[in-house]
């Protein structure tokens, strides 16, 4: 392999491996809070949880109006360009939009707060609970716009200690607040964490130095335009990924029950997790840098390749040990109570895998700016959704839900691959396709062995297979990367297992 793609193989595990760490803690203080949170509450307890979290992940989608993504892409082109006053007008611009949408966001919680109490949970007790969200909303939008400034001028270190510290801060702060006031320490719950999370994300983000620009009210005008053409199609996507998300936990309330809710509340937590860890620790760096080489088809195709590589290769052991573990993994994040949720967990961490394989995909659109592509490909996504959660509710109960997961993403692997291939020139590169012959029939024994075999058996043929599929991955990943990129630790632990060749005495 020659040496600038091992760079590139470089560089994405490097960025990995900042931003995969800081998940992993952030994953650690996730295993805290949902304990807490399963002993104190239960699963209705939970249920509850999931309802306001779709509240206030749909309200800050709006408020948002999309500058996470469009935010990022901004900055990251300033950046290319070397021009400082161009990246200061980008970031003063950033920072305006972020206040002031939030602020409106907030309030427009505030003033539905009556009826969106009524449409989830059937009266109005809630509302006082919903319109507190808003300040939650509020804090979320800020500190999304100081976490786009800073994955924009990839600062990966600092984006990453970001992350850990809002997780560490948020688990210290809001345990104390459910333990003492049950349910009704759900909402200070949340509030606690986004303001953690805005206090972090401040500090890091006043050390970029930016230069000191006049602008007008004409400059920020012309300069929010640029920002919110791509922004407000990622606020349209994100409307319809919460909403679909809100409608969802809604129907499983009003089909089945809140105990119900709360387990696929747990089911998702846990696969988004797991997803999270993998995607996050990918697209920190990936994003920028396609948006630097968008226009480039041969390089964007083989950035997206190269990326698709490493997010399979890191997300297949995972897979395999949730899938054979799936009831331990519950209890130990939640508890016994939540056990009704292991086959949901399964086919959504099955979704989820795919996920991971199509997701650097969907960023060649992103990166490109193909706003309505995207925007089309969201409402289509987001309509078949509610399409086969309906059907799964109503042929599988629980257990639909977690299948129509699965469906709906087989369904965009496919609609995304043939659209980026028609876009840029696209395929799989046969790297990938290896993998995919290794990977697929090892995830397809270990499911179907969980349903058809007896538990012991089950359990041990998911253990050697996620054995060996966490060898194979590991060994790979040692061929893609130069050795100097491991730490000394790493590179010893790799040596004594003879998983990586040690380099000659000459």
């Amino acid at each position: 392999m020659s040496e600038p793609r091992k760079h590139s193989y470089g560089q994405i595990l490097k960025s990995s491996a900042f931003i995969g760490g800081s998940s992993v803690l952030n994953v650690g203080f996730g295993i805290v809070r949902n304990k807490a949170l399963a002993l104190i509450l239960g699963p209705t307890g939970v249920g509850l949880l999931g309802l306001y979290v779709s509240i206030y992940d749909l309200t800050r989608s709006f408020s948002g109006l999309g500058i996470a993504n469009s935010g990022v892409r901004q900055i990251a082109e300033a950046v290319a360009t070397g021009d400082g006053r161009r990246i200061a007008r980008t970031v003063i611009t950033l920072r305006r939009v972020a206040l002031l949408s939030g602020a409106i966001g907030a309030l427009l919680l505030v003033a539905v707060s009556f009826p969106i109490s009524w449409f989830t949970f059937g009266d109005y007790r809630h509302a006082g609970w919903v319109a507190l969200l808003a300040l939650a909303v509020w804090f979320n939008t800020i500190s999304t716009g100081q976490g786009a400034l800073v994955q924009g001028v990839r600062r990966i270190s600092d984006l990453a200690r970001m992350s850990v510290l809002g997780g560490f801060y948020g688990t210290i702060f809001s345990i104390p607040i459910i333990y003492f006031y049950g349910e009704n320490g759900i909402v200070p719950f949340l509030l606690c964490g986004t303001a953690m999370s805005i206090l972090t994300s401040w500090w890091y983000a006043r050390k970029v130095a930016i230069e000191k620009v006049p602008m007008s009210f004409r400059d920020i005008l012309a300069e929010a335009s640029s920002l919110l053409r791509l922004g407000l199609v990622f606020m349209a996507s994100g409307l319809m990924t919460m909403g679909v998300a809100y409608l969802v936990r809604v129907m499983v309330l009003r089909w089945l029950s809140l105990e119900a809710a709360g387990c696929f509340q747990a089911a998702w937590t846990l696969s988004y997790l797991y997803v999270n860890f993998i995607m996050q620790a990918m697209g920190a760096d990936f994003f920028p840098r396609l948006t630097a080489v968008a226009n480039d088809n041969s390089e964007c195709n083989r950035l997206v390749n190269e990326q698709a590589e490493v997010g399979l290769l890191l997300a297949a052991p995972g897979l395999l040990g949730t899938l054979t573990f799936a009831p331990l993994v519950l209890q130990v994040f939640y508890s016994a109570k939540f056990w009704p949720a292991a086959d949901v967990l399964c086919w959504i961490c099955l979704g989820m895998a795919l996920r991971v394989a199509c997701w650097p995909m969907g960023f060649i659109l992103v990166a490109r700016g193909e706003r309505k592509l995207f925007f089309w490909m969201e409402f289509l996504s987001s309509a078949l959704q509610l399409g086969l959660v309906w059907c799964g509710l109503a042929l599988f109960g629980l257990n639909g839900t977690g299948i129509a997961v699965f469906a709906l993403n087989v369904c965009n692997l496919v609609c995304v691959y043939w659209l980026v291939r028609h876009l840029t020139g696209y395929r799989w590169s046969p790297a990938n396709g290896r993998l995919a012959l290794v990977f697929v029939p090892l995830v397809a024994l270990v499911f179907a062995g969980r349903f058809w075999l007896p538990h012991p058996a089950a359990i041990a043929l998911g253990t050697l297979l996620t054995v060996a599929a966490g060898l194979y991955s590991v060994k790979t990943v040692c061929t893609l990367v130069p050795m100097e990129r491991f730490p000394g630790f790493a590179r010893k632990t790799l040596w004594f297992f003879r998983l990586a060749p040690r380099p000659s005495a000459d």
